[in-house]
């Protein structure tokens, strides 16, 4: 099977250009029982949007279980901002206007809490939702504008000297990066967001900036081809161990490569043919079906060794490869990526509650070797499901890519299952998720009694909630061909699509693959804070 996918693939690659086609099927038609969905949908935004009022106002995220707060991304109340545009998309105007007015008189300039900040997570979530608020509302608040120009303005000093890669997080009050190992997705996902601002603003320094770690990574010789390591080192410019995954760390530094490309119609095809050959050399090595079910999965990859593993994070794929693949009017592309969509969704119809888990093993023809050792409950899990559940990653933390990439299939292909299977996630949240005064993710998602976890982090407003609101709502709004979402579901608004993105070549690297031993690459909190309660 895989082979006839690489045979495909490469023969579409061959040509001179590939044709762009729709990326959004037309004449979709909802399910009747969608209107009820959304406003369930709306009503959830609302409850949680009142307790975060109530108990976390003015603070990054609510501690739904013990009514509190906390504060890890500046202290900036990122749930408030990050929400802005979902408030708008959903019609809540009160709630946007208040909103917007406080966020325009936060002082971005000094943090807080007096910690690090993350330039990446400050990059996706405040940035790209003030830039895309101020779009969508008309461009009526220039102050949500200015703010966004006052954050990135500071992240600039995560440019140090010549270095290519930015540092992956600021001293903010005293504007000095805080040194050390860095990510592909902590550099390499800026540019959407910057390069916006740059058009904004007139001052093109910041897209040329947002740009140069991207140039950069995809330039150095990789483990394989077009799949840069994880970790970099931005004082040496060289990567830090071998370690290969379209998930987190690595993930959105793939997503952006066409999503870029699509959105700012460069005719620059760097960018497309960088996700092009990723593509091509994840389905000649990445790509591994289960040996239970036949799921089709990306494995990891390290110092020559297949990883059989999975996670949460990582099920944005398939949706990015829907995009990626229609854009370059690739139906193998597509085709696999709906396979991908199956086994994450999988992931969620295979456990007692009816939610996927953070992290899943599988094995396959080519090998069981996982790294997580499984016991003989999971054995028995995989015979029947095809995946099993690592003891480590068995939690559900809010997170939005399994409803982000089944809000893509809905829309690629018009099936009106992907939108039962919205109503049957939010039916499972409302059923598990539920504190006395929001909702917080769960330990152990088989479990129909699991313990909260105290953190309702702001990407339940961004992006959880607007998926489902958008797969409830009417197809013709935030079109596919008309939108982008950045990594964090903020729809900034495309151009006409071109006819051709990229230039229908793969790039082939040059050199041998050099790496550096050091410290793990850190992980963005987004993907690592959890707050366990029994």
């Amino acid at each position: 099977m895989v082979a006839r996918h690489v045979g495909a693939l490469a023969l579409a690659f061959a040509c001179s250009g590939v044709l762009g086609g729709p990326v959004q099927a037309p004449l979709l038609v909802l399910p009747p029982d969608a209107a009820t969905y959304r406003q369930q949908t709306i009503d959830i935004f609302n409850s949680s949007w009142n307790a975060y009022k109530q108990y976390a106002y003015g603070h990054d995220d609510l501690s739904p279980v013990s009514k509190s707060y906390s504060d890890s991304y500046g202290g900036w109340a990122a749930s408030l901002v990050d929400g802005l545009d979902t408030m708008w998309i959903m019609g809540l105007t009160d709630i946007f206007e208040e909103s917007v007015n406080y966020t325009s008189h936060i002082d971005f300039t000094t943090s807080n809490t007096g910690d690090t900040v993350d330039l990446f997570e400050t990059t996706i979530r405040y940035v790209a939702s003030a830039l895309v608020s101020y779009d969508l509302s008309g461009r009526q608040y220039p102050q949500l504008l200015k703010q966004a120009q006052v954050l990135v303005d500071k992240m600039t000093n995560a440019f140090v000297g010549d270095n290519a890669v930015p540092y992956g997080y600021l001293n903010w009050n005293n504007g000095t990066p805080a040194t050390g190992t860095s990510n592909i997705a902590e550099a390499g996902t800026l540019t959407m967001e910057w390069a916006t601002l740059a058009g904004y603003t007139g001052n093109d320094t910041y897209r040329v900036l947002a740009e140069k770690p991207v140039r950069y990574i995809a330039g150095l010789t990789p483990p394989l081809p077009g799949l840069p390591a994880q970790g970099i080192d931005p004082a040496s410019g060289q990567f830090v161990g071998g370690y290969v995954t379209w998930g987190g760390g690595s993930d959105s530094y793939f997503e952006y490569l066409i999503k870029y490309a699509r959105l700012t119609n460069t005719d620059d095809n760097f960018f497309a043919d960088a996700w092009a050959t990723a593509v091509d050399t994840s389905l000649q090595v990445l790509a591994k079906k289960s040996s239970v079910g036949g799921w089709q999965y990306l494995a990891d990859y390290d110092d020559g060794q297949v990883i059989h593993v999975g996670s949460h994070l990582e099920c944005f794929h398939a949706g990015n490869w829907m995009l990626g693949g229609k854009l370059l009017n690739n139906d193998t592309i597509v085709n696999f990526a709906l396979d991908l969509m199956e086994a994450c969704w999988n992931t969620y119809a295979s456990t007692t509650t009816g939610i996927g888990p953070e992290v899943f093993g599988f094995f396959s023809s080519d090998g069981n070797y996982t790294g997580l050792g499984p016991s003989n409950a999971d054995l028995e899990f995989y015979k029947e499901h095809g995946f099993f559940v690592d003891p480590s990653g068995t939690d559900y933390y809010l997170r939005p890519e399994v409803l982000e990439s089944n809000f893509y299939a809905w829309r690629v292909t018009g099936d009106p299952k992907y939108v039962e299977r919205a109503g049957s996630a939010l039916q499972a949240f409302q059923k598990y998720l539920p504190t006395t005064v929001a909702y917080a993710g769960i330990n152990d998602v088989d479990s129909t009694d699991s313990g909260f976890i105290d953190d309702m982090q702001s990407f339940w407003f961004a992006e959880v909630l607007k998926y489902l609101f958008l797969t409830f709502d009417d197809p013709s709004n935030y079109s596919l061909d008309e939108y982008i979402f950045n990594t964090e579901g903020h729809p900034f608004k495309a151009p006409p699509a071109k006819p051709v993105y990229g230039s229908g070549s793969i790039m082939n690297p040059t050199g041998t693959f050099v790496a550096k031993t050091g410290p793990l690459p850190v992980v963005s909190p987004g993907a690592a804070i959890k707050v366990p309660l029994q």
